[in-house]
This record gives structure tokens, sequence and C-alpha cells, in this order.
């Protein structure tokens, strides 16, 4: 099979249009068209439905592209294994939430961009279902979201377990149950935040629906506005513990199951694991055991 052909199929098949893969790949249209035609005529069947609007995969396109996903990752995999020599070098993409970046991470990045200064470490932030999604499609070498998680496909490593709270601005009256937020807006990260789908569930399972439902995309503008009165949030406390601290926000305790949270480390089964990802990992084992004893010997 033609990967020329392929990638280009690829291509048009993710932009869903002919016009931008050409653009893209900086080709000429009447060229993609013929290349997507003798692939047609090499495997004897339709890849595209024609539209005004652009392309559209048939049940044989879609199949093709997951295998073409495939065989253009085990290509790049066969490239980092060539490539890697024990040494950590080269690009590593790790994903993670909001709130493990802003708290659990600066210090561990920072030590391992000095010891490992050839590799190019590529911070992605986002919610935990983004962040696994990632991962599966190849777009992350690994990520740190909420767990459990049950995939075959995926490795999980236990970082640390959370306490989440409810916080509130200063002046809010304690919390006897949750029904005392239930005229309060919540604010939230976008879905896919396993936070957020605790909070969520349990004001299901006590049968409130919440007053109103405001997202952000960054944990600062989530302080900022519940310290401001506007709402209340769910968060780990070791996110929230340097504001309570400065006395911008007041915290409220969760009965379990819903007031824990494990924070873990993901990464495929089925690759090649770079030596710069070994190292990555490693690193962040001893930084929880050093965590873990500096906690028991308080």
């Amino acid at each position: 099979m033609d990967l020329h052909a392929l990638n280009i199929f690829k291509s048009v098949a993710e932009k869903g249009s002919i016009s931008q893969a050409a653009r893209d790949l900086n080709y000429a249209q009447s060229n993609i068209t013929t290349k997507i035609q003798q692939l047609e005529n090499d495997l004897q069947t339709t890849l595209f439905y024609r539209n005004n609007r652009g392309t559209t995969l048939t049940s044989k396109g879609k199949v093709l592209l997951t295998y073409a996903e495939n065989i253009f990752n085990l290509i790049e995999e066969t490239v980092k294994v060539m490539q890697d020599n024990q040494i950590p070098q080269g690009p590593l993409s790790i994903g993670s939430m909001e709130t493990t970046a802003a708290v659990r991470l600066p210090s561990l990045l920072s030590k391992y961009h000095h010891e490992y200064p050839n590799v190019d470490l590529n911070l992605k932030t986002g919610p935990t279902q983004q962040n696994i999604q990632g991962v599966l499609h190849h777009e992350l070498d690994g990520a740190f979201v909420a767990g459990p998680i049950d995939h075959p496909e995926l490795t999980q490593k236990t970082v640390i377990e959370e306490d989440l709270v409810l916080i509130t601005d200063t002046v809010h009256p304690p919390l006897s149950s949750i029904k005392d937020i239930q005229t309060r807006t919540l604010l939230v990260f976008r879905s896919g935040c396993t936070y957020r789908a605790k909070l969520e569930q349990w004001l299901h399972d006590e049968g409130i629906t919440p007053n109103k439902i405001m997202e952000f995309g960054t944990l600062e503008a989530i302080l900022g506005c519940v310290s401001a009165g506007l709402g209340i949030s769910m968060l780990p406390y070791s996110v929230i513990e340097m504001h309570l601290q400065a006395g911008t926000i007041k915290h409220h305790s969760i009965p379990n199951p819903y007031g824990k949270v494990e924070t873990i480390f993901i990464y495929r089964k089925d690759t090649f694991i770079p030596t710069s990802l070994i190292k990555f990992m490693d690193m962040f084992c001893e930084e929880r055991n050093a965590f873990e004893h500096s906690i028991s010997i308080q």
C-alpha cells in the first residue's frame, strides 16, 4: 500500500474536506483527488461520500482510518525505538489536570528539566476525560488524571490520594448538609472533570438539582469567583490550602465516598516506553515517596 496516499487519505478524513487537506499538505486539490481515487481503485471500495459541504467517510473509510492511525502510530513508535539510546532526549508530552499542574508538578517539572535538558518536555492541561483520550490517541505519552481508571489499553500508577472539600466565600455560614447549597451557583471545570462529576453525583444522589452551573477553564478563575461570592466549588484540599491560610476562601468537609479521589498517572500498555518517560515516572515516584515519608514522621 502507498503510504503517501494513505497519509493523504488520513488528512482528508480528519479535515472532512479535500480543499482543507490540500491547504494543510500544500498540494493541489487535483493531486489530492487523484491520490484518493487511486487508493479507492487499489482497495476496490469507496472511502468517501462527496457532497457540497466536503467529504464524509463511508463505513469502509472509517475502518481504513482506524488502520491508518495505527500504521502511522507504529511508524512513529519505530522511529522512537531506533533513536532511543537510553539517554533521555527528544519530545515528551505529558497531560495533567489543572489542579495537579498547579500544586503537584512545578517542582517535579523544574527538577526534571534541570536533570534532562535534552528532553523537550511539553505539559498540556485539561480535564481527566480529555487527558485519557489524549493518551489513547497517542497525543500524550502519559497523563495525570483522577482515578481509578479501568481501561484495557492503559496502565496506571497511583500518585496520591486527595481529600476533596467544598469551598465558599469567607462569609458563608457553616454547612449542615448538601441541601444548604442547593440555591448556590456551582463553579466548575468543563465536562470531563472528575471533581465536577463527583459534585454532580453527590447532588443527584441527594435529589438536588443545581440552581445554575458556570464552567471555567482555569483554577485561578474558579478560586477568584468563589472568593468574590459568585458561587461554590469542589476541589482538593491541597489546591486551596494556601488560599485558606490567606483567608480568601472557606472550606467545608465532604462525607465519603464523595470526599476522596486518587490522582494517578496513566500511559499506554502496548507502546514502547522511551527512556525520557521512564525517567519521568521514576522521578515522580521518588517525589511521592519523599512526600509520604515526610508526612509519616510529622
